[in-house]
Order: structure tokens, then sequence, then C-alpha cells
């Protein structure tokens, strides 16, 4: 069972195929679920459709506006299908941040790139005082400097006690600024868990070079791995204190010492090599 706590900002991952969008559009009574339950607030997504929708924002995947209609009128018409007032200054702040200038809302959305219509769509999502925002696949199409515009804006919204339950597949996004990841696959969540735990389940890249050949010990500390090793190389992951490898290492001579956090990327890649599919 999934449950994302009010307040915090959740990235929900899987490969392409994997059931982010399916689950989404579950939460948002698009799609119909084949068997379990779906909350919001503790209102039934199925039974409670149209006051869940009042109580969020929401991003698709792929925004399908009226290319007919202005950036302006769209922002109005969405507005106020969700029932929610507006504050007129919030949507100007958010249209500053993302750049959409007020020439931009007078033009048909057909002539925006799809840069722009990403950016009119997080405005959208957005622009109400909805507690909850539920965004998929959010800074696909975005420059890398509206991408940060981005991150600053979730930043903001996480510090005024807005959820944000977004999917993603570009991982150091989720990284820099989700407090908990959930992983789906093939339809199944397999993983629920901060990124600072799974760095501390993966452990810690120690590489040591020596400035002469030295023999390996007969033992290992608890917690650690050997990925390379040969007479001036020590390739090691380390679960746990660095303590006991460093205690080895000082009686060494060590010319090059590096140690790094593992990425979420690569921690997931592990992950989906060494599980099974559900």
């Amino acid at each position: 069972m999934l449950e994302v706590v009010p307040g915090e900002v959740f990235g929900f991952l899987g490969l392409n195929g994997a059931g982010k969008t399916t689950t989404i559009r579950i939460l948002l009574d698009l799609v119909r679920p084949t068997g379990g339950r779906a909350a919001i607030f503790g209102a039934n997504c199925q039974t409670h459709g149209l006051a869940v929708r009042a109580q969020l924002g929401y991003l698709p995947g792929e925004p399908g506006f009226y290319g007919d209609m202005t950036g302006e009128a769209t922002l109005d018409l969405l507005a106020g299908l969700a029932r929610s007032p507006v504050d007129p200054r919030w949507r100007r702040s958010l249209l500053d941040r993302l750049e959409l200038a007020a020439a931009d809302l007078k033009r048909p959305v057909r002539q925006y790139s799809t840069g722009m219509k990403r950016k009119l769509g997080i405005v959208q999502a957005c622009q109400s005082d909805a507690p909850l925002l539920v965004l998929d696949e959010p800074t696909e199409g975005l420059d890398p400097l509206m991408q940060d515009a981005f991150y600053a804006l979730v930043a903001e919204l996480r510090a005024r006690g807005r959820t944000v339950f977004m999917s993603s597949h570009v991982l150091p996004e989720v990284e820099r600024i989700c407090d908990r990841i959930g992983l789906v696959r093939g339809g199944e969540l397999v993983l629920v868990s901060t990124v600072q735990d799974l760095r501390s389940l993966a452990g810690r890249r120690v590489r040591a070079s020596f400035a002469e050949p030295v023999a390996s010990p007969p033992a290992w500390p608890d917690g650690c791995d050997v990925i390379a090793l040969s007479p001036t190389l020590w390739d090691l992951r380390v679960r746990g204190p660095l303590g006991p490898i460093v205690a080895r290492l000082a009686a060494l001579p060590v010319a090059d010492l590096d140690v790094q956090m593992p990425h979420l990327e690569e921690i997931l890649k592990t992950f989906y090599a060494d599980s099974p599919a559900p």
C-alpha cells in the first residue's frame, strides 16, 4: 500500500510502461481499476471522484489543450472547471517564473511550442490553492533553466504546506527535490523509501590506489563487498561505518582515496538488476 504524507514531495518512479500514468489516471477516476482501492484525503477516488478532483491540481503527461483558445482563456477555463479560487497575483508569479509573457497568453495554444505548453500546464495545475498537486512527467520538454525554475517552485509549494505527487523517469531531478520515492515495476509498487535510506542501504563506493603492491586481507569487515581487487587497487562497496576499512587503509601506502555516495540512478539500476519482475 502506498501512502503519501501531507506536505511532502513524493516521486513516483518506474521505467516507461511500468504503470505510473495508469496509476495517476486511477487516482483521478479517468480509468477504473480492476481491483483494489484508491483514496485521496480519505475519499474513494471512484465513488467520490468529483470531490477528490476538486482538491487537487493535475498536470497530465500530454496536456490536451484546445488549440484555438488563447493561453489566458485556457487558464481561466480550467480554473473555472476546478471550482477553486485563483489569486491573480499568484498566477502572475507563476507565469513570471516560467517566462510566459502577457503577449504569449494572448496567442492561441496551437502556436505554442512543446515547452510552452508544458509551462502552461504547470501554471494551470498550480494556480489554485488545491492542497494536492499530481504532476505527470512535469519537466518533459523544459530546457535546463526552466527545469531549475520548476524545482524552485516545488520547494516553495512544499514550504507552503502543499503536497506534490509527481511521476518521473528523470532520476537526478527526483533525487534533488523529492522527500520520498516509490518504485513501480510491472504495475506493482515494489519499493517505498527516502533517498537517504536508499543510499544507506546501497553503501558507499570506496576506491583506494596504492603506491606499491599490497596483499589483500584474509577477511573483509562486515558490510564490505569487493567490486574489483588488484595489488595496487581496492574497489569496494561499504555498507555501514567506514571506520574498520579506513583503519586498515591507514597502515598501507595509499596513493589516492576516493569515497562516493551512490546516485539514485545507480541504486535503482542495481535494484532492477537484482530483483525479479513481479
